[in-house]
């Protein structure tokens, strides 16, 4: 835009209200998605803090309304609660800054809003995750986001790194619903199980114990690979048999860990082994007690 670098927030926020308003004003179609449906008048019902939802419904002659079908609530009376619940939770505000019910094209003697609207319906996979009997829940979500800011891994590796439309503890849990469990069952792994999520999670999910639940569908449909498989059995039967953890010195597993699992190394430092192992220790130490 060509912007003085050195503009503070609030004239950087002047400069894109000056851009983006041409924008807005001169577009033919609005696309907005939408935080609820409500059922009971039609309507939709949208929540933020900018504005740019409003400005995109307002100005153009046609407004485009994508949003999940999982987003219908009974009647206009739920917004009490919604709302709240959504902003209190995404940001702690009382309320959000704007607050939109549309409930379709401009009529006569209105002086804004637009010719006509359509209101897109997504399934997109949300209909297999109603009829999983366990992961249904998940379809409570409201998008408030708690559950990321409250999740270390997200914390630390940020939204990117799911390379997928909703991350953190919850995009872990519906995205193998909605997209493939064998190309997505990863995501499910991205957790230490910590439950953050679920105890902040505004509509109570039982999101870790649903990432669980995720692993074992994944395993029940034989998304692993087959080398994935020989590992773990390969690792089962070793660590079920204190003679085979007791087998080579600590040099030689930490070079077969260096050396076989590249990957756990990749990003931490080399495993270093201990000369003996717990148990041949614990022998020692009682044999030289009198």
């Amino acid at each position: 835009l060509g912007t003085d670098p050195g503009l503070n927030p609030s004239q950087l926020t002047l400069v894109a209200r000056e851009k983006l308003r041409e924008k807005y004003t001169a577009a033919q179609v609005g696309v907005t998605g939408a935080n609820f449906i409500i059922a009971d008048t039609g309507a939709i019902a949208l929540t933020e803090n900018e504005g740019n939802g409003r400005l995109s419904c307002a100005w153009p002659k046609t407004h485009i309304v994508v949003v999940g079908i999982e987003k219908v609530i009974p009647s206009l009376t739920d917004l009490s609660l919604f709302w709240p619940l959504l902003s209190t939770y995404g940001t702690g505000q009382r309320v959000t800054s704007y607050n939109s019910i549309i409930s379709g094209p401009r009529q006569e003697g209105e002086s804004d809003g637009p010719e006509e609207m359509y209101v897109i319906l997504l399934d997109n996979g949300r209909t297999n995750i109603l009829a999983n009997p366990k992961s249904r829940e998940s379809l409570y979500c409201i998008r408030c986001g708690a559950c990321l800011n409250a999740c270390p891994v997200y914390k630390n590796i940020g939204g990117h790194a799911y390379e997928t439309t909703y991350s953190g503890p919850i995009g872990s849990v519906i995205t193998p619903h909605l997209k493939k469990m064998n190309d997505w069952k990863h995501l499910s792994y991205a957790s230490s199980l910590c439950g953050n999520c679920t105890e902040v999670c505004a509509v109570k999910i039982n999101l870790h114990e649903l990432l669980l639940e995720n692993r074992h569908e994944a395993v029940e449909e034989g998304a692993a690979a087959m080398t994935e498989r020989v590992a773990w059995k390969f690792w089962k039967t070793a660590m079920m048999s204190r003679r085979l953890m007791n087998t080579g010195s600590g040099k030689m597993k930490s070079w077969a860990v260096s050396n076989f699992v590249k990957d756990w190394s990749r990003h931490r430092a080399d495993l270093q082994f201990p000369a003996k192992s717990f148990n041949q220790q614990w022998k020692e130490r009682n044999n030289k007690r009198p």
